[in-house]
């Protein structure tokens, strides 16, 4: 992996010393900084990263030891060589325990600063790559996670295996907890790219003002609090894959540098003037009614064509059969060793109540309900007991509509309008806006229609509470 170095900071307060060791490390292809006191150094740590720091024992102002002594408390695991020209055992000693790597007495030769300064970057590359490892290490890349036996599943593992080989861009959509990351980190694990960077980036969690600089990176002094240069995700991705989650959700503004970034992988840093370019895979995600969004206006449609080279459409749980019971017991498996439980399975009246409960939160709910059932139950198998009171609708909503015995026809009403209402507020991710529009109605007829039926949105204290989603 090819890892660019950050460069060395030379901090002398002799002009002459200064420049001989920033041209011998040029001439080795290192670049670098120089700081002539102790107190521009520090600043100059303070806004950009450094391979290692070179500095005089005897600065004008605070001494090199001192400095020392500062620069690694602030940031111990910075590498220090210390240079000077009245050296002793005892100088030495001081130099180490002040934080420095290693100590070089005047006059030197050259290649005794070109092997310190090598194993620096060395070690630098290492760190570097060890944490790209780390990332990895947790990000799931295999088919097999994607646990189903049902013909949408199989078909959709297939779809993944023919895509996943290529750079086509790729659009996934599907309700909440239907499994997004999977696919799109199975679609990385699988392409030629498999050994670079994989970026995720959840565009709902991050302030809008932040997302363009998460993404592109910006310039120092691009706004306040910009105190040095960062490189975006884009970068970051250069030769691997990026995957944005809740790509919906992102502002108009933003949408139209994201479309001429994926015309021909170039941008610009916020602030910057300077036109990068980068070769990256693009793989997006929502769990919005994409078509609604641009109808809405809250999504560009030259955008969602560029996206949507290849569609992927993720089915409910509820619509997978005996699915249910399959990732049940898959993750059965998983809590079972990892909580060190001899739980045997589930008894048939836990599995009549997975299969009835309509799981609004797809795969995710069923996996806390597993992990809460794992916790609770002592005794050889998953009981009832062990499952949380399910109060959502039945998982079919098809067939003949009845009254319940001594139902009123008014309150049979209410109760279908209420059934309605929630399942087109599931389906929308509790938006008003969407729930609205699917159900065909005014965004305050559905308000005045919850209200009437004593029905609130999750995050609401009570049924006439100020309205907080923003949908």
């Amino acid at each position: 992996m090819n890892v660019p170095l950050p460069p060395v900071l030379v901090v002398d307060d002799e002009k002459n010393m200064r420049r001989s060791l920033q041209t011998m490390l040029g001439d080795e292809g290192y670049a670098t900084r120089a700081a002539e006191s102790a107190e521009e150094a520090l600043n100059l740590l303070a806004q950009e990263k450094f391979l290692m720091v070179i500095t005089d024992a005897r600065l004008g102002g605070m001494s090199g030891y001192e400095f020392l002594t500062r620069m690694h408390s602030q940031w111990p695991d910075l590498p220090t060589l210390m240079i000077t020209a009245y050296a002793t055992p005892k100088l030495a000693v001081e130099a180490i325990k002040a934080g420095a790597m290693d100590y070089l007495a005047k006059p030197f030769a050259p290649e005794e600063l070109f092997h310190a300064v090598s194993r620096c970057a060395e070690r630098f590359r290492l760190l570097a790559e060890n944490a790209v490892l780390r990332r990895r290490s947790g990000e799931v890349f295999g088919l097999e996670q994607i646990v189903g036996d049902s013909q949408e599943m199989r078909d959709l593992r297939q779809l993944i295996r023919t895509v996943g080989a290529t750079d086509a861009r790729v659009l996934i959509l599907g309700e909440s907890g239907t499994g997004k990351e999977l696919v799109a980190g199975a679609l990385h694990g699988l392409s030629r790219r498999r050994d670079e960077h994989y970026i995720r980036i959840n565009c709902a969690a991050i302030p809008e003002m932040l997302l363009e600089s998460e993404l592109f990176g910006h310039e120092k002094g691009a706004f306040t609090g910009a105190i040095k240069q960062k490189n975006g995700r884009v970068e970051e991705a250069d030769g691997g894959t990026i995957f944005l989650d809740e790509i919906a959700d992102m502002g108009r503004s933003l949408q139209a540098k994201l479309l001429r970034f994926l015309e021909d992988g170039t941008f610009t840093r916020v602030g910057g003037t300077e036109e990068l370019k980068v070769n990256v895979r693009f793989i997006a995600a929502t769990n919005r009614n994409i078509v609604q969004a641009i109808a809405d206006g809250e999504f560009r449609e030259d955008l969602f064509h560029r996206l949507n080279v290849v569609q992927f459409l993720l089915p409910p749980l509820r619509a997978r059969n005996n699915d249910v019971l399959l990732l049940a017991e898959h993750f059965l498996k998983v809590f079972r060793v990892a909580m060190n439980k001899n739980l045997t399975g589930f008894s048939t009246d836990a599995k009549r109540s997975l299969l009835a409960h309509h799981w609004p939160g797809n795969v995710r709910e069923l996996r806390n309900v597993v992990e809460r059932a794992v916790i609770l139950e002592t005794g050889a198998e998953i009981t009832p007991g062990s499952l949380p009171a399910f109060s959502a609708p039945p998982r079919s909503q098809s067939g003949p509509v009845t009254l319940f015995a001594e139902e009123s026809l008014d309150d049979g009403l209410r109760r279908l309008e209420e059934q309605l209402i929630n399942t087109a507020l599931e389906h929308s991710n509790f938006s008003l806006t969407r729930a609205s529009a699917q159900l065909k109605l005014t965004r305050h007829s559905l308000r005045y229609r919850m209200q009437r039926l004593n029905m609130k949105l999750p995050n609401e204290s009570g049924p006439t509470a100020t309205e907080t989603t923003g949908g």
